[in-house]
């Protein structure tokens, strides 16, 4: 076998709409070799990984892929499900995954499964490939390029309890603690988007200006001066006694001998504890004497400065979770012990109960493992016990003083039995305090009496309770205590989520990005949008970078202050992460046109079609596709598209044709121009705007600006936003640097027609060349600087030179600065050979290096009437080389000459050293 590439998927993608890990791999002779000939490694996988008899695979009950493996399937599609039960095994929830053979390349597939978080998906794919591998027969145990996958590898990577080990340690540093996982999966059970913040227990819920961030059970309601309060226990004592809460009598001390003093007036036994502490560390109960109250108050003060004494109330120990002002839960918590079998030591018994599966360390599991310490040799001998004892058939042996979960306690759940005033009691609590979440610790002989008839009462209110005892109790019910938490920062899920526009297509992403924006800038929204030329927040460039990735789509997404989001998708982010988001509200394919192909698998318009409809498939429900009827590509994805489809066209005959004409006729929603007007179609017709009058338009003659207002007019009419406002942005939207930098922005200067625009493909240098047509004056000549990204195909390449010779008079061809591979020159060669192909002559075909130098020696050189079209990769940059030309004194200009330019600075020694082709 050999690994041929991965990649991590954090939202929607070419092959699902979730987040997964993907590891192309190829089989060699392992694909004649399905799990039917190899009856002996699919019984030893089973024994190593008992769990895969519970998965159902493609029958959809357990025991579904055992019956595939002796059916017969390949080793691929047993890996994926490996790589998910090594997840689930080490306590992760992953349970979806598929495999799919890769077309042309017989014996190569794509196996992928979902993952828990990234570092342990993708060790589990690793160690998932090599466990299957060291189960064949010896000539097929080798992998090639797992270092491809991660480094990540057990000591034993052919072991399985090795692996699971692995899993289990990365699973535990890099998953959730169980608090913030129930509250991450509720958020996601109500489509409330969840997004990691930290390599902590940080989320933020929702989107933009809707969010809410949590940390375990800590809101973003979670009162600071509340949370103080709850640290500081004898200040919150206080205001539980002044507003009539029993809580026990008691008072801060300093030093053992006041300690002693309050003590006496108390009467034993005594409970002392330390003034801000949490999880019982320093808390000692049934302090009965002067020597226990001594060793009782330095525990205390080694946690805390100030020690609490007060009375010890009677009765057991009850955890209530008061969640907005109700009680959502209650349990009893039992102090860690273990029960005498009257054979073994009592260490042996602490041994077997840590065995349970449910036990680990610290919060990363339900219960938490047992400690043998000093606080646990000190509660044995005040039994008269050692480790070494062996108590009676039945003796219960107390370990610990307190009972919380984290020193190995375990819970009974005791919510259906409560009495209503003591469920009063602990709401009053948390409200006086001022927590939204709160954990009242009540002492009580009998929950299900009122403590103010059997002597029980508050010891303590908790900020950030743990949930774990409610989630799972060692005895009693499960309570779902996350829902009431997200509920109560989301009534209603869909207040957690801002509208999302996304928009793909070969051409025109950028522009209709930016009118989208305006539009919705227009409509009051605080908009975050991202596209090639960085991201913007509420009108502001905030980072210049090429942003229409995922990862700038989270970054806009987690920016609170927006009130909706605009984002450029483009072919790359899908291919390398998926989407950067979960679902749109709106999203739009312009156009499928030849580009980038014969790179990561896309070789065909086809297979490039299929990556630009990521986004029309991760439309929500009740969202809007906008899709362009007049391209033959973007009509076929509306089979799959999510939400309700909306066409645009700019033929004078889209609305008597198919498919808009029956679309029409089923009151869909569309728009169309209509003797030069944009009119939206939704029950009734209503006209927009005229296309000429827009300024982006330049009057009609930019035929692809027309096209980018119908698709900016489509997506925001179908969210809602009206036609005025529609009309109003797109009127006050321009070919500016300012509206939009590197897009159609011209400039007049000394009789000069300066237009810059990025046409990076031919099939955008073939619309700009319609404009010129339409643009150029009678006698003027049209000079190009032209280029194309270094990773196209070198028929792409001589394709751009040849329509480059049907457009300008003078060719100025100009190597990418990133030639993403190829060498210095090759790019102006295969260029200048479509030009020259064509018969243009050689004295008006140029080539340079650097865009710089092409740009002045375009600018150097044209005269009264002529235009120069600069095409940048360093959009900034050379727009500042143009406004210094407008800003400079007027040239005196020379007459121009009958052939090629007059000055082209270092041109002979450049091209000596440049293959013409």
């Amino acid at each position: 076998m050999r690994v041929i590439e991965r990649s991590v998927y954090t939202g929607p993608n070419l092959y699902s709409l979730r987040p997964m890990v993907r590891i192309r791999l190829d089989l060699g002779n392992l694909e004649y070799w399905p799990t039917d000939r190899l009856p002996a490694m699919t019984s030893e996988l089973l024994q190593v990984l008992p769990g895969l008899h519970n998965h159902g695979c493609s029958y959809g009950v357990p025991g579904g892929l055992v019956r595939r493996m002796q059916e017969g399937t390949w080793l691929g599609h047993v890996i994926e499900h490996v790589a998910i039960e090594l997840q689930s095994a080490a306590g992760a929830t992953v349970t979806r995954g598929k495999t799919r053979s890769v077309k042309g390349q017989p014996g190569v597939y794509d196996v992928l499964f979902c993952y828990a978080d990234p570092i342990s998906g993708l060790a589990a794919g690793r160690a998932a490939i090599t466990l299957v591998a060291s189960l064949l027969p010896s000539e097929f145990q080798s992998v090639d390029g797992l270092d491809r996958i991660t480094d990540a590898m057990p000591t034993d990577p052919c072991n399985a309890l090795a692996i699971l080990s692995m899993m289990r340690r990365l699973v535990r540093a890099h998953g959730l603690g169980p608090s913030t996982a129930s509250l991450a999966a509720e958020a996601k059970r109500r489509g409330i988007p969840v997004m990691r913040l930290n390599d902590a227990s940080l989320l933020q819920l929702g989107h933009g200006s809707r969010q809410q961030r949590i940390r375990a059970s800590v809101t973003g309601a979670t009162s600071l001066i509340g949370a103080e309060l709850a640290a500081n226990k004898a200040a919150a004592k206080t205001l539980l006694h002044e507003v009539g809460l029993p809580i026990p009598r008691g008072e801060v001390v300093r030093t053992a001998d006041e300690a002693l003093q309050i003590a006496r007036r108390l009467r034993w036994p005594v409970v002392v504890k330390p003034l801000n502490g949490n999880h019982g560390r320093g808390v000692t109960v049934g302090v009965c004497d002067e020597n226990a109250l001594q060793t009782a108050f330095l525990g205390a003060k080694k946690v805390s400065r100030l020690v609490i004494l007060e009375q010890e109330l009677p009765g057991f120990d009850h955890r209530i979770l008061v969640v907005n002002g109700k009680v959502a839960a209650v349990a009893q918590r039992v102090p860690a012990q273990v029960v005498g079998d009257g054979i073994h030591s009592i260490a042996a018994l602490i041994e077997a109960v840590n065995a349970d599966p449910r036990r680990g360390n610290g919060h990363e599991n339900v219960l938490t493992r047992i400690p043998v310490d000093d606080v646990t040799h000190k509660m044995l001998a005040k039994q008269g016990l050692s480790p070494d004892s062996v108590p009676a058939l039945g003796q219960i042996v107390t370990l610990r003083d307190t009972a919380n979960l984290s020193t190995g306690g375990t819970a009974i759940d005791r919510t259906d039995v409560i009495h209503p005033e003591n469920a009063s009691i602990a709401i009053q609590a948390a409200a006086v305090i001022g927590l939204d979440v709160a954990g009242i610790d009540m002492l009580s002989p009998d929950i299900s009496q009122s403590v103010r008839t059997n002597g029980g009462g508050i010891v303590e209110v908790n900020a950030a309770p743990g949930l774990r005892m409610h989630l799972n109790p060692s005895i009693g019910t499960p309570r779902d205590v996350a829902r009431p938490i997200i509920a109560s920062l989301y009534p209603k899920a869909h207040q957690s989520r801002i509208p999302i526009f996304a928009v793909t297509g070969t051409n025109g992403k950028s522009t209709t990005v930016r009118m989208v924006s305006r539009i919705l800038c227009e409509a009051g929204y605080r908009v975050g949008m991202t596209s090639t030329s960085g991201v913007s927040i509420d009108g502001h460039l905030q980072v210049a970078v090429d942003a229409s990735g995922p990862r700038s789509a989270r970054m806009v997404l987690r920016n609170p202050t927006i009130d909706a989001a605009v984002f450029e998708a483009a072919r790359g982010g899908i291919l390398r992460e998926g989407l950067g988001f979960g679902r749109c509200d709106v999203g739009a394919v312009l156009n499928v046109t030849a580009d980038h192909l014969g790179l990561k698998g896309i070789d065909t318009v086809e297979d490039l079609a299929r990556v630009k409809s990521v986004v029309s498939e991760s439309v929500s429900r009740k969202g809007h596709s906008v899709l362009n009827a007049d391209d033959p590509l973007t009509r076929k994805m509306a089979r799959h598209a999510g939400g309700k489809v909306v066409w645009f066209s700019a033929r004078p005959d889209a609305a008597t044709t198919e498919p808009v004409q029956s679309h029409l006729a089923k009151k869909g929603m569309a728009v169309l121009l209509e003797k030069g007007e944009i009119v939206f179609y939704n029950d009734a017709r209503t006209p927009v705007v005229c296309a000429n009058a827009l300024p982006s338009t330049l009057n009609g003659a930019a035929e692809f600006n027309v096209l980018n207002a119908l698709a900016a007019t489509a997506m925001a009419a179908a969210y809602g936003i009206s036609c005025d406002i529609i009309a109003q942005a797109l009127m006050a939207f321009t070919t500016s640097f300012e509206d939009s930098p590197g897009r159609l922005n011209i400039l007049e200067a000394h009789g000069v027609c300066v237009i810059l625009d990025y046409a990076h493909n031919p099939a955008a240098l073939a619309a700009l060349g319609r404009l010129i047509e339409r643009l150029r004056s009678d006698g003027g000549r049209v000079f190009g600087m032209v280029s194309i990204p270094g990773d196209r195909r070198d028929s792409d390449l001589v394709e751009m030179g040849v329509l480059a010779a049907g457009i300008f008079d003078e060719i100025m061809f100009r190597e990418a600065p990133d030639g993403r591979g190829r060498p210095a020159g090759t790019i102006n060669a295969l260029m200048a050979h479509g030009a020259l192909s064509t018969g243009m002559p050689e004295h008006r075909v140029h080539r340079l290096l650097n865009e710089e130098e092409a740009t002045d020696a375009c600018l150097r050189n044209a005269r009264l009437g002529d235009m120069v079209v600069l095409m940048p990769t360093e959009v900034e940059a050379i727009w500042q080389r143009v406004t210094d030309f407008a800003e400079a004194p007027p040239p005196q200009y020379e007459t121009a000459p009958q052939g090629g330019l007059l000055q082209i600075a270092h041109e002979t020694s450049l091209e000596g050293r440049i293959s013409h082709g």
